[in-house]
């Protein structure tokens, strides 16, 4: 069968029964027939239809097929068919493969071939496997919007994960080291007349008493010039009797009685203040009588107990160990 392609001037062929398969030269057997307008393979065996058995039919206007045993058309046999014009597959056994599944979009958009027949009273390109009949459309062809729909939800839940992964870390980070967004373990709020007193004993016995030292913020040495002074104001305060007499130091005791109340962590240190001067302040006086405070005693022997028990609720948290 391989002299086939010696015959150059031939036209019309029509081979029918036959094993193509079985043939040696089956790849170059229409080699040569550069002027062969009409192929018609009846009842021909052969696995697959592939560009070496069409690359110089250019002259070819139709083509018949209809092969008994299941097969495969691959896309790369239609390239070199540029003067078909009518195709015809009677009832064909194609393998379902996605190999056969670009039929239906080169049936669809083919403009130059006028017929394109697969078979008697059926619409959709059909194959057969082992569960019978299958269409190759359903299995092959791809939906854009599942596909949108597929990555739209992955991309969804990879931001979730992110977002969850992130907030899982800075829970741990938290739980590791001490927050460090603050820098002052307790700000300090006095009157002019007190300040001796805080340079003297309160800064003595809180930042120079023992490691870890802490960092006590003072409005004379360290509020930042431009700053608002809410944002100067954390949540610990110490009050004087002096303080309660000061028109601007009632109004910051009012921006941190806020915070306070805000932040929920609030250690509110006072001196020994009559109830008539606490009562001028109404906030003040609603927390005095709501909220426990460390009260400074007068007597010196008592004092460094007072000391060391301050210096307990302001200093940092020691880091939990990792296990």
């Amino acid at each position: 069968m391989t002299d086939l392609n010696r015959l150059v001037q031939l036209r019309y062929l029509k081979l029918e029964e036959l094993d193509l398969y079985l043939q040696p030269g089956l790849a170059i057997m229409f080699h040569n027939l550069t002027r062969l307008e009409s192929l018609n393979l009846n009842d021909c065996g052969i696995l697959s239809l592939e560009e070496d058995l069409s690359r110089n039919l250019h002259s070819l206007r139709q083509l018949a097929v209809r092969i008994v045993e299941e097969f495969t058309v691959m896309e790369s046999v239609a390239e070199p068919l540029i003067s078909l014009r009518y195709t015809l597959f009677t009832d064909p056994h194609l393998y379902c493969s996605c190999d056969n599944a670009w039929l239906i979009t080169w049936a669809q958009r083919q403009k130059q071939v006028q017929d394109i027949l697969f078979q008697a009273g059926e619409v959709e390109l059909t194959c057969k496997n082992a569960n019978d009949i299958q269409n190759l459309e359903d299995n092959c062809t791809l939906d854009l919007g599942f596909v949108l729909f597929l990555c739209t939800s992955l991309a969804l839940l990879l931001f979730m994960l992110v977002v969850l992964l992130h907030q899982l870390a800075l829970f741990h980070i938290a739980r590791g080291w001490p927050n460090p967004r603050y820098r002052y373990d307790a700000f300090v709020l006095y009157s002019r007349k007190d300040k001796c007193w805080v340079v003297e004993q309160l800064l003595l016995n809180l930042e120079e008493r023992r490691p870890p030292f802490l960092c006590l913020c003072l409005h004379s040495r360290d509020f930042q010039l431009g700053k608002d002074i809410v944002e100067n104001i954390t949540t610990s305060l110490y009050a004087s009797h002096h303080f309660l007499r000061s028109n601007w130091c009632s109004m910051e005791l009012r921006l941190a009685t806020l915070h306070l109340l805000v932040e929920h962590r609030d250690f509110l240190i006072l001196e020994d203040i009559p109830h008539r001067q606490t009562s001028a302040d109404h906030s003040l006086a609603r927390m005095v009588k709501t909220r426990t405070y460390l009260d400074r005693p007068r007597h010196t022997t008592l004092q460094p107990a007072f000391w060391d028990h301050l210096w307990t609720k302001l200093a940092p948290p020691e880091p939990q160990p990792r296990l």
